[in-house]
């Protein structure tokens, strides 16, 4: 397995729906093995570096059934699918009953095949790793309760929605602490020393299969948390930190093999230090919709190296579709800003088309939505952008913007460069609904006694520049509410 590249661009597919789609293209049952060689092409069009299919994990009976008797669940089916039928649910991908790819999206021989074809085309495959816990009917159930937070009678009958019973024994449902438990989930003791050897064994066998990997929830198997979470119940707390453990162990296997996380609670810089590669930016995610340029700017502010380890997304499974979160001109300002920040980049299948439903993860398909032609123009502008070498190797500066006395509008304005060699970029973004302006101050020195022409990206509009002001005094720009310029020199 060769070594990623710098600040890679990750494309999230859910793959059941994703298939469902091509069957019904192609009026034939469409698998893993049999995508054909043009959707492969059209995917590699965009210039990702990797490709992650969300959900191919053999699903659980078990939980299809639990999920079916959930009212909750039964109301979102039918609020992003009106004419939602039973057949529809095809059971949660994060409750896996084993780590084999599920037979109705091709089996193994499927993903090896689809593995190859991305390979071929110099895309790279991720897959997911759920830690937390594991289906109902999930082997190790029966065969290793002692890998399970332990229950008994009397809570089974005092909190029959936190507890089941599975064989002789009373297990926990699966939980984070700020939530009521998943009942249709078992949860694994991260404290548990056999548990760590088997998931050690597990990760190695998903590691086989794939480049990297995402880790579901990550934060919850730090042993502060799941201390918090389960308390006794989990028992002794181990000397060494459950990811450390596991991560150090797959990766003498599989050294070059990615682990992502999924990061919450201001986790990352932690999660970081334990081994992972790259962590969810959700604080980024949340300054972007609700809170000000100024709170993007000093999030910025964060040391390089913390932020080459990010994930910057507008959308993913997880979250609602960018398209129905912000406004056109807003979705593109901000798809801007995480594209070219340092740090992955997590794009989300449907997003460039501007879906606005999101369908939960149980469905096998989703309601018909007209595609935005112009958003994908956008898109395909912005990735292609985004192959120049000062992007994918160079080095990025956060640049000082000011304004004037009578003018604070600067403060809206955040920009940031690369360059690599003679390959130079500035970004420069309005987060605001106000017409803004302001003076960007480059930060390279030989710019200085030359004059440079820029060209944005997007519009195709040239500008001539004189270096000496725009190191010394700034560049000049004025931006509509949620401009942005893309500016290649």
């Amino acid at each position: 397995m060769k070594p990623w590249q710098n600040h890679p661009l990750i494309y999230e597919i859910n793959t059941w729906v994703w298939l469902h789609e091509l069957s019904g293209r192609y009026r034939k049952q469409v698998t893993l093995g049999t995508v054909p060689d043009e959707e492969w092409d059209e995917i590699a069009s965009y210039r990702f570096d990797a490709v992650w299919l969300m959900g191919v994990w053999e699903r659980s009976p078990a939980g299809l059934a639990i999920s079916m008797k959930n009212e909750g669940l039964l109301t979102d089916f039918r609020r992003a699918l009106p004419d939602f039928g039973p057949d529809d649910n095809v059971g949660s991908p994060y409750c896996v009953r084993r780590y084999v790819v599920d037979g109705q999206l091709g089996g193994p021989e499927g993903l090896a095949r689809a593995r190859k074809q991305l390979a071929a085309r110099g895309l790279k495959l991720m897959l997911d790793f759920v830690p937390n816990h594991v289906a109902p009917d999930h082997p190790w159930a029966t065969e290793h309760p002692e890998y399970f937070i332990q229950g008994n009678a009397e809570d089974l009958a005092q909190k029959p929605a936190d507890f089941v019973r599975a064989g002789d024994k009373v297990l926990a449902c699966g939980r984070d602490p700020y939530f009521p438990p998943w009942q249709d989930v078992l949860q694994l003791n991260a404290f548990n020393a056999g548990l760590r050897q088997a998931v050690i064994e597990t990760v190695t066998s998903v590691a086989n299969q794939c480049d990297g990997m995402r880790c579901d929830m990550a934060m919850l198997l730090i042993n502060d948390i799941f201390e918090r979470t389960w308390g006794a119940r989990a028992g002794a707390r181990p000397r060494m930190e459950y990811w450390p453990e596991v991560i150090a162990g797959v990766k003498k296997r599989h050294p070059n093999v990615l682990f992502m996380a999924e990061a919450y609670w201001d986790l990352e810089w932690e999660l970081q230090q334990e081994g992972f590669d790259y962590c969810y930016d959700k604080r980024l995610y949340d300054r972007l919709e609700h809170d000000s340029a100024e709170s993007v700017r000093l999030h910025l502010c964060a040391a390089l190296p913390y932020q080459k380890k990010l994930v910057r997304f507008i959308e993913n499974h997880d979250e609602p579709r960018a398209a129905a979160t912000f406004d056109p001109a807003k979705a593109r300002t901000a798809a801007v800003t995480v594209s070219t920040l340092p740090g992955a980049k997590l794009l989300h299948e449907g997003q460039f088309e501007g879906r606005r439903v999101r369908p939960p993860v149980f469905l096998r398909r989703r309601p018909d939505e007209r595609s935005d032609s112009e958003l994908q123009k956008f898109y395909k502008t912005l990735l292609k952008s985004l192959q120049e070498r000062d992007f994918k190797e160079g080095e990025w500066r956060l640049c000082e913007r000011t304004g004037w006395p009578d003018n604070q509008s600067f403060q809206n304005v955040v920009a940031w460069c690369w360059r690599k060699d003679d390959a130079r970029h500035l970004v420069v973004v309005n987060l605001s609904d106000k017409q803004s302006q302001a003076e960007v101050r480059l930060p390279w020195d030989d710019v200085r006694g030359r004059s440079w022409t820029l060209t944005d990206s997007f519009t195709g509009q040239v500008y001539e520049r004189d270096g000496t002001q725009m190191r010394d005094i700034g560049l000049y720009v004025d931006l509509g509410p949620w401009g942005y310029h893309l500016l290649k020199f």
